[in-house]
């Protein structure tokens, strides 16, 4: 089975096919560095890293690209509160992003272009625009882009330019055409720091937000990248406005495939800074394993909302549990490349990932297997689970330290008990589920089957 993924420009499932044989080309859109990254930034980072694993246990080559954008009005106005540079505001933000992201097992991208870095860049493709008639200098002194001049703006969030405005809520300011045009270079302020003033042609100024990734993407991928993702809130206008920019200047396809992973909710709420209801990544780890925190998002469909709350934290670590059960009950053989074909648990694994990286199916794969090897003590199948979570950066730690740090080794073994009671019913050897009651009887536990799962206590 091929590669399919959800296309949001064409709303469709198509099958991936890269435009070099054997090379992807993927540019995601990073953080603006001017605080500590957020459970929002842990999805998004957490469901492409899943996606550039797949991508290479597929046997492809991944140039990741993952911008850092360095300069931006939050970043100004943090770095004046703050009383530092600009630059030393955001050397620590990007170490403690790094810090952040180590943490839950992403890897590092092929390129994490700082945006400061590529200013020339951004003002040869503003001067390709200026000479297409696709952008104009206002009377503000900043460069604008003309949205109405680009006959495809629109069609990545599926809305015409009337059906956009319907929504808008930002007054046309001074020189600006229409309000939805973007701004692709600012006019230099008096009262900015200096080191936010960049000669050109245009006159002193700063790169506006949108043409840095279209910029940055163009140089470091080329003009029309595999798969271009982020965030569902940057659909519109990030996107948008990126798409414009750019196959405004090239008069190419910025990307073959959109991708966007689904919102946090709290209390079915987006969660975001704006609305206060956000939590950081690092506050989060001081409760929460970061594994179970990788483990929590990796579980939901990467297009699906996310409902965040310590209930469902709890859950995903009881869950990641019971598959570290059935790698410290047996050691794991054999983890070298994967044969798709060898296994069921392998092809099924397989068919699900390719169908639009299906996480949820291919976590209960992973399932199935512990319970197998909970049954059976296969070295060799505990050696397939540790491989099949690997593809999703799970499963890679010391068994005994991870159930060690939440549970006693009695507790491992009764667990373990359990699962392979539950391998037993599902095959349907009751003689085999009833023996195991029965033992556990004999040690002192009792267990209560429930529509969601079996509990167990100590007898009276």
């Amino acid at each position: 089975m091929s590669l399919r993924i959800y296309n949001t420009l064409s709303r469709e499932l198509e099958t991936f096919s890269p435009l070099r044989p054997g090379q992807v080309r993927m540019y995601v859109c990073g953080m603006t560095v001017y605080d500590f990254c957020h459970m929002v930034h842990a999805r998004s980072m957490i469901a492409f890293d899943v996606v550039q694993r797949w991508l290479k246990a597929s046997g492809l080559r991944v140039d990741y690209v993952r911008n850092i954008t360095d300069i931006d009005d939050k970043i100004i106005r943090r770095a004046v509160e703050n009383g530092e540079s600009i630059r030393a505001l955001t050397d620590r933000m990007i170490d403690a992003l790094h810090q952040d992201a180590d943490a839950l097992g992403v890897e590092r991208p092929t390129h994490e272009p700082r945006a400061t870095d590529y200013v020339p860049q951004m003002l040869s493709m503003i001067g390709t625009l200026e000479q297409k008639g696709l952008a104009y200098r206002a009377a503000n002194g900043d460069v604008n882009y003309a949205v109405r001049r680009f006959p495809g703006y629109g069609k990545l969030s599926g809305k015409s330019l009337d059906e956009l405005h319907a929504g808008e809520r930002v007054a046309v300011s001074e020189g600006k055409g229409d309000p939805l045009d973007p701004v692709l270079w600012k006019h230099a302020k008096p009262d900015e720091p200096d080191e936010v003033k960049w000669a050109s042609d245009f006159g002193a100024g700063r790169p506006g937000w949108h043409i840095e990734c279209s910029a940055m993407a163009c140089e470091l991928l080329g003009e029309t990248l595999d798969i271009h993702g982020g965030g569902a809130d940057l659909q519109f206008p990030h996107h948008e406005n990126e798409i414009a920019q750019s196959e405004g200047a090239t008069g190419r396809p910025l990307a073959n495939c959109w991708m966007h992973n689904g919102f946090i909710n709290i209390d079915d709420e987006k969660m975001s800074k704006s609305l206060g209801n956000f939590f950081l990544i690092r506050d989060v780890l001081k409760k929460y394993d970061a594994e179970t925190i990788r483990f929590f998002v990796v579980r939901a469909h990467y297009r699906s909302p996310l409902n965040y709350s310590d209930v469902h934290l709890d859950d995903a670590r009881a869950s990641l549990k019971r598959l570290y059960t059935a790698l410290h009950l047996v050691a794991p053989q054999g983890e070298g490349v994967l044969d798709w074909g060898a296994s069921p648990y392998a092809a099924r694994f397989k068919a699900a990932m390719d169908e639009d990286f299906a996480t949820p199916e291919a976590v209960a794969v992973l399932f199935e297997l512990a319970g197998e090897v909970n049954r059976t003590r296969s070295a060799a199948l505990a050696g397939l689970l540790r491989a099949l979570g690997g593809c999703l950066g799970l499963l890679q730690g010391d068994p005994a330290a991870f159930l060690q740090a939440g549970a006693t080794l009695e507790e491992v073994s009764i667990q373990a008990s359990i699962e392979a009671r539950a391998a037993a019913k599902a095959r349907r050897d009751f003689v085999e589920a009833d023996r195991i009651r029965a033992e556990l009887l004999r040690q002192g536990i009792v267990l209560k089957d429930a529509p969601s799962g079996t509990t167990w206590a100590a007898a009276q």
